[in-house]
């Protein structure tokens, strides 16, 4: 079988990022970075600009806090200076150790099985028993992913396997776009697509006081046209770049891959089984835990981090070894990861200066007593642009639920449009925000515009789904 290589270096990397560059604005390179504090920028702004006002919060019986409707009401403006603002990114750069030092724990991991050659044994075996069936590896994995978003909720609990399916997809004549996007776009869709996703269905439901994942039928469909029409985009878009490299949207650019994995068919040594095993063990743990444990973030955390150590005795390194490669890993992931301290301080300012409940107070009161579909339509247009401002499914739903629900009867809708509103638009926007695609991008190390070339497209028709399905929700429900 024909042996595939794939390698960057450290000057790769930065020639991707733009680091270097002669012009001082490449649109086409834009440093993600800069995207990213020029979002910080314009929050900052409408810190200055908006009033300053908050919701009365309640504990409910679960004992979350949660915002009482029709309790907006002014404050006195605290106005943020320039220095609470450097003072919040360090504030958020603590407030989300833990997603970071997770990331960087199951990044160790899959870089350990990188290093001692499983990742290449398995892939490069996988290759030859496809042979020309290698078209199934993206339908097949995406199925994967997207059923895990929907009914165990994962998301985050996935970033480690990015550099993997990248390194898959190039081996297979891909490109980079297609290995992030098996795993992003995948397990995006699914956990917005959701059909018993805890932290977003379950929360959501809870609040609005109906029966827990009810409306299942309505769920399946949605998560199946969803799923059919990611899979159809990707599966198309990974033949054109197999056909005509030069129709990848990342062609002219210097392609960053955080790995060498090297792909011929092999026999599995003792250390690739015992790392194998650990691999599968690792994924059922994930499941399990998070389902019946109740794990989440840290425990998942702690678990990557034992198996990193684990595997690395199975291939007989040295605890110095082990070291060396755990820091070799972080210095690979760190870019990514420190995006979302910055982008954790944006949100710091706005909770400072209490204008997040003044944004959700006009969003909610600009549907009022609407027609009841321009109020359903108006419910999805608020929910994608509040998840701009606030990230994270549970955090969303405390935040709007108790608003949106009364207004569903207000317009005498079912609650489960608003609910069904908020699931689309927590759930599909993280693929298009810049507070979430610029994680993503960092991860997979490519430019955000490429990935919006890619993107754009497949959002637009996301975009149209969901009007349709909250058109049809409307008139089911």
């Amino acid at each position: 079988m024909e042996t595939f290589k794939f390698e960057s270096t450290e000057n790769d990397f930065k020639n991707n990022q733009g680091y270097g560059r002669k012009k001082l604005f490449d649109f086409e390179n834009l440093h993600p970075y800069v995207i990213i504090l020029s979002i910080v920028f314009i929050i900052y702004l409408l810190c200055l600009v908006l009033p300053s006002g908050t919701f009365d919060r309640v504990k409910n019986e679960n004992g979350d806090m949660v915002v009482v409707d029709d309790s907006y009401h002014t404050v006195e403006k605290d106005v943020p200076s320039i220095f609470d603002l450097f003072l919040n990114f360090q504030m958020g750069f603590v407030e989300t150790a833990s997603i970071t030092f997770f990331i960087m724990f199951a990044y160790a991991f899959v870089h350990m099985l990188t290093v001692n050659g499983t990742m290449g044994a398995i892939l490069g075996n996988i290759a030859a028993k496809l042979g020309h069936k290698t078209y199934l590896f993206v339908p097949v994995s995406m199925i994967v992913f997207g059923l895990l978003g929907a009914t165990a909720g994962l998301y985050e609990e996935v970033y480690g396997l990015i550099p993997v399916f990248i390194g898959a997809a190039i081996a297979l004549g891909y490109d980079a776009v297609v290995g992030g996007a098996i795993v992003f776009v995948g397990v995006a869709t699914g956990f917005a697509a959701a059909l018993t996703n805890p932290f977003t269905i379950g929360i959501a439901q809870g609040l609005a006081n109906v029966p827990l994942y009810s409306g299942m039928l309505f769920r399946i469909i949605v998560f199946v046209v969803f799923e059919i029409v990611v899979i159809w985009y990707v599966t198309h878009y990974a033949r054109k770049v197999k056909k005509d490299p030069t129709k990848s949207v990342l062609y002219g650019s210097r392609l960053v891959t955080p790995n060498h994995i090297e792909l011929k068919e092999q026999p599995l040594l003792l250390k690739h089984k015992l790392s194998l095993l650990s691999l599968l063990f690792t994924f059922g743990m994930i499941v399990y835990s998070t389902l019946k444990l109740g794990w989440y973030i840290d425990e998942l955390a702690a678990l990557f981090l034992l198996m990193f150590i684990i595997v690395g005795f199975f291939s007989k390194y040295s605890l110095g070894k082990i070291m060396d490669i755990f820091i070799d890993s972080a210095k690979e992931i760190l870019f990514g990861i420190m995006t979302i301290g910055f982008i954790q301080g944006a949100i710091i300012t706005m909770e400072d200066s209490t204008v997040l409940d003044t944004v959700i107070h006009y969003l909610s009161s600009f549907l009022g007593e609407s027609n009841s579909y321009v109020t359903s339509l108006g419910m999805l247009f608020a929910q994608n642009v509040i998840n701009l401002f606030i990230t994270g499914g549970p955090a969303l739903a405390m935040a709007t639920m108790p608003i949106m629900a009364p207004l569903a009867d207000l317009a005498g809708l079912d609650r489960q449009i608003a609910i069904v509103a908020y699931q689309f638009g927590d759930g599909f926007s993280n693929m298009f925000w810049p507070t979430g695609v610029a994680v993503e991008c960092a991860i997979m190390g490519i430019s955000m515009i490429r990935w919006y070339k890619f993107m754009l497209p497949l959002f637009g028709i996301m975009v149209i789904l969901q009007i349709l399905f909250m058109i049809i929700a409307t008139a089911m429900f």
